[in-house]
Formats: C-alpha cells, sequence, structure tokens
C-alpha cells in the first residue's frame, strides 16, 4: 500500500511521516525535490498545478491531503482529487479546519467546508479530520519575563500536532474501519493560556507575566512578522473567535481512536522548552 503526503514540508506532515515510518510505502509529494524529506520516495509537482500531478498520484492508495491556507485553498484541493480519481485512488483522508461550517467565523473555516463537502461527493473513499488550535501555534512565544498569549483569554481545547500525525497515521493505516466519518480533534483539556504561565515558569525556572494579544491590534502585528495580507487577516479572525470562547471545548475522538490519551500541555511545554522560548 503506498501513501501520498502532500505538504510534506510542514509542520504537520512532518509529524505524520514520523507517525508513519517504517508501516507503510511512503511517497512525498514536494514543489522542490532539493527541499525533500530523507528516506522516502518523492515525487514533484504542485496541488495548484494539475498538469503536474498524474504522476505523483500513479499507483498511490492513500492520499494525506493537507492544502496550505489561502483564498484558493478549494483550487488545490479540487485539483487533487481529480488526480486521486484519474489514478484509482482508494481512500484520502483529508486535514480540514476546527469548526469548518458555512457558519464558521474565518474564511478559512468557510473554504474547508467547501473542499470537505467535494470530498464526499467525489465517489472516493474518505476521512475528514478537524483538529483543534495547535498547541505549536506557541513556539517563540517567550520573550524574556514575557509570554505573549494570541487567543488572547479565551479558552482552547489546543492539540499537540504530534497527536494529530498519530491520529491520522492510525486512520491512514486502515482508512476503510473509517470511510465516511468527519473526526473533530482536541487536546485533553481546554485551557486558557494565562493559567499555563505558572507551567512555563516551571519549565523555565523563572517567573513569566502573560500578555495576551488583543485582537483588534493584531493585524499590523502579524504583518510585520512576514505574514501575507489575507493570512494576516484570517489569524485576526480566528483570534477573535478564540478571545470570545469559540474554541473551548474538547472531544473524546482522539482516545476513542487510538485508545490513548492526548498529550498534555504540560508535556508538550516540557518537550519543547528550547522552542517555545525562541
Amino acid at each position: 500500500m503506498t501513501i501520498l503526503i502532500t505538504g510534506a514540508n510542514g509542520t504537520v506532515s512532518t509529524e505524520v511521516l514520523r507517525s508513519l515510518r517504517g508501516t507503510a510505502d511512503l511517497r512525498v509529494l514536494v514543489r522542490d525535490r532539493a527541499k525533500a524529506p530523507s528516506g522516502v520516495e518523492v515525487a514533484v509537482g504542485d496541488l495548484h498545478h494539475p498538469d503536474t500531478l498524474d504522476q505523483a498520484f500513479a499507483g498511490v492508495d492513500t492520499v494525506w491531503l493537507l492544502t496550505a491556507m489561502g483564498p484558493d485553498s478549494t483550487h488545490a484541493s479540487g485539483n487533487a482529487l481529480a488526480a486521486a480519481k484519474r489514478a484509482g485512488v482508494r481512500h484520502v483522508v483529508r486535514m480540514s479546519a476546527i469548526g469548518a461550517g458555512h457558519d464558521a467565523p474565518t474564511r478559512n473555516g468557510r473554504l474547508h467546508v467547501l473542499s470537505d463537502i467535494e470530498l464526499a461527493a467525489s465517489g472516493l473513499g474518505w476521512t475528514v479530520i478537524r483538529p483543534a488550535y495547535f498547541m505549536q501555534n506557541i513556539l517563540g512565544s517567550v520573550d524574556g519575563d514575557t509570554f505573549h498569549g494570541a487567543p488572547g483569554e479565551g479558552r482552547v481545547g489546543m492539540i499537540d500536532v504530534r497527536d494529530i500525525a498519530d491520529f491520522a497515521a492510525v486512520v491512514l493505516r486502515d482508512p476503510a474501519r473509517h470511510h465516511g466519518e468527519t473526526y473533530t480533534l482536541t487536546g485533553p483539556k481546554s485551557i486558557r493560556l494565562r493559567d499555563m504561565t505558572d507551567t512555563l515558569s516551571e519549565v523555565y525556572g523563572r517567573p513569566l507575566t502573560y500578555r495576551p494579544m488583543d485582537p483588534d491590534d493584531a493585524y499590523p502585528v502579524l504583518l510585520k512578522a512576514g505574514m501575507k495580507e489575507w493570512d494576516a487577516e484570517v489569524t485576526q479572525e480566528y483570534m477573535r473567535a478564540y478571545d470570545a470562547g469559540w474554541g473551548d471545548y474538547t472531544t473524546p475522538t482522539y482516545t476513542a481512536v487510538t485508545g490513548r490519551p492526548g498529550r498534555t500541555f504540560a508535556r508538550f511545554a516540557r518537550d519543547y522548552a528550547d522552542r517555545i522560548g525562541g
């Protein structure tokens, strides 16, 4: 069984590759061969250019489909599905977005649900995974004695990306068992970053002060950090939603499917201590 991994250089797909190593024949889709991960079969192509995809999808049984956030994400997802159908792919496991829906508070969520619906109507075997806010999103958030929190004051059922990957690996190894399922994944607890400041203080051995970012002030900060305009606008939409409590829930899905509990924020903080601090 050959599994094609898209978005292979990104945060989530990198961990999916780690979780799958040694359990499947893996092929990665990259735009630049020089940047491809080592130890796996490499296909060069771009989901935004359908004429580059047929060779990449040939002989593939299952696809891990991850498209970058952007106004043209539905175009990329649709191109992938068309290539999958031409190649005789049996199953597509698609990473969507938490709360994806026609009434989602972000443009990203409203676009993702369109791609989710297209996949469900494609005739392919399918599974959709909608993960919560990533714990890894706070990497680089400790500056000196200050912990900067983008979700503001809202509680969020944030999840460790390693758990998203481990969950995806379970599905990818035996996709038929998960056909037609839409899984919403969260971490084990809904938390405020303000309340996690003590945990980080213990990790660093010094007191930290929590400074929430006001969503209304975020856009110019995000642009200065190098984000594209559309990405900065959508990130600000997410921040407003999280600050208002939109992400304040958890689901039992991770444990129900994998048979083990998800990683806690405390474990994440210890494992990533050298990267949270910059």
